[in-house]
């Protein structure tokens, strides 16, 4: 097994699949404004003099590995990170949070662990968790699935959507804190075929650690970017690799520095016998958001994040053209 899509989940065909949804859902208020395409990172709905910034997504099954391992004190930050990552990448400053928690079970200790990471991913993102939805469905579940909405705000007319994005932009990568949420289901498969346990140590960490490792929250360094420099445009790296960079324009996106990936990457494509195709349009490989400026504020929105904790470098730059390439290791991907 060496593919995302051998492991269940094709990237092609979840397009055909989300194609044929959304032609469906046609009806739309009167009056009604959206200043960003379905499939954007964040919806902006208008209200006012400001758009509200609305989107959702979940963990995914790296619940599976914390319901194997008995661990689920990280599982909350995955939920929110993976919600207000892409809230700020419209230039939108997250607010609210509401979760979505399906559980099978009552554990306690689950319960405990779950509301304690979701009350430190609230800290770290500056978002009130306002109210959500627990259900117990322990005849469609046999596990946990935890996901969530994120809400935001952003002044009309400083919204960030990508169409600023011009030839001669560079992209400042922020550096992942390993995995992030996506990828499980390749990685889960990977290790149950060589029969690698997750309490084996990778580099005198157990594996179990580096895979539940907490998706990195950007929130305060992207804003403070916003705030004291040009950003024409901001791609959290998640499921879909470097792909996710041309959900902002349609310019052609030059990876010639990538960030160098964590050591649970080497591994994975080791174990896997994965190509470096298959692994940087599946995973983030060390780069889990992607600012694109003006050459001339690169230096700045480097110094804000490495201030912060995250380093960062530039990664590469913008021509006329579509998609992504990365000469060096003679990739390309044409779309998302």
């Amino acid at each position: 097994m060496k593919t995302y899509a051998e492991a269940g989940v094709d990237i092609d065909k979840k397009g055909i699949f989300l194609d044929i949804l959304l032609r469906e859902i046609k009806y739309k208020k009167k009056g009604f404004r959206m200043a960003t395409p379905i499939g954007h990172y964040s919806s902006l709905i208008k209200f006012g003099d400001y758009y509200i910034a609305i989107n959702t997504d979940g963990v995914g099954t790296k619940m599976l590995i914390a319901d194997d391992v008995g661990k689920w004190d990280t599982v909350g930050i995955d939920a929110i990170a993976m919600n207000v990552n892409d809230t700020v990448c419209v230039g939108a400053e997250p607010f609210a949070f509401v979760d979505y928690l399906i559980i099978r079970d009552y554990n306690t200790k689950k319960a405990r662990e779950i509301g304690r990471s979701l009350n430190q991913g609230a800290m770290d993102a500056g978002v009130t968790i306002v109210g959500g939805e627990t259900a117990v469905m322990p005849d469609m579940v046999n596990g946990t699935d935890l996901s969530g909405t994120s809400i935001g705000y952003v002044e009309i007319g400083k919204e960030i959507t990508g169409r600023k994005i011009r030839k001669g932009d560079v992209i400042v990568g922020l550096e992942s804190s390993g995995l992030h949420s996506n990828g499980f289901t390749l990685v889960r498969k990977l290790l149950k075929e060589k029969n690698i346990d997750y309490s084996e140590k990778i580099g005198g960490t157990k594996l179990y650690n580096l895979l539940l490792k907490p998706t990195r929250i950007y929130v305060s360094t992207v804003l403070e970017s916003i705030r004291n420099t040009e950003v024409h445009g901001i791609a959290h790296i998640t499921g879909g690799g470097l792909r996710n960079l041309t959900r902002l324009s349609r310019n052609l996106f030059v990876i010639t520095d990538p960030i160098k990936p964590h050591r649970i990457f080497n591994f994975i494509m080791e174990v896997g016998d994965i190509d470096l195709r298959e692994m940087y349009q599946t995973f983030n490989m060390g780069m889990g958001m992607a600012l694109i400026v003006p050459e001339d504020y690169s230096k700045d929105v480097i110094g804000i994040s490495i201030k912060n904790g995250i380093g960062a470098k530039v990664v590469g730059h913008v021509e006329n053209g579509k998609g992504v390439s990365v000469p060096q290791l003679n990739l390309f991907y044409e779309h998302y």
